[in-house]
């Protein structure tokens, strides 16, 4: 396994925000700045990759609907079987007497994940709907190699 080298780099920022991150990272556990700069530069970079569509992304897509609204569930079905391709798993979750609660995880070309997620967030019944991106590591792995 090959160790990525390090590379040092300086930041210039006003000091409030410094001791507003540096309260941060000691809140979220980082044991130093460092850490805690890489973190908030691979999450930049995750964003990223999923805005260009150049990378596969994974994530969820989850969606809450009342279930008793006419065809709400054969319409996700529907939609759920013509982009199988993507969607690696469901969790189908029973809020109250109405309303239900669909979490689908996701992987595949960033464009068409996205494409899917609108289609189903957008689907006539869903009160709401949210994609979560994150990465396959994939793209990760190669640019610190």
């Amino acid at each position: 396994m090959k160790v990525d080298r390090l590379s040092r780099f300086s930041l210039s920022m006003p000091a409030n925000l410094v001791r507003q991150f540096d309260a941060m990272a000691q809140e979220k556990g980082f044991a130093n700045r460092s850490q805690a700069v890489a973190e908030l530069v691979r999450s930049a970079l995750v964003e990223h990759h999923a805005q260009v569509g150049l990378h596969d992304i994974a994530g969820t897509v989850t969606l809450v609907y009342d279930h008793h609204k006419r065809n709400i569930q054969g319409l996700l079905t529907d939609i759920q079987h013509e982009h199988g391709n993507w969607i690696i798993s469901t969790l189908h979750v029973h809020l109250d007497h109405h309303h239900c609660m669909e979490v689908m995880a996701v992987r595949g070309p960033a464009a068409q994940v996205k494409a899917m997620a609108d289609q189903l967030i957008t689907a006539k019944g869903v009160k709401h709907g949210k994609l979560t991106v994150t990465t396959t590591g994939e793209e990760l792995d190669k640019h610190e190699h």
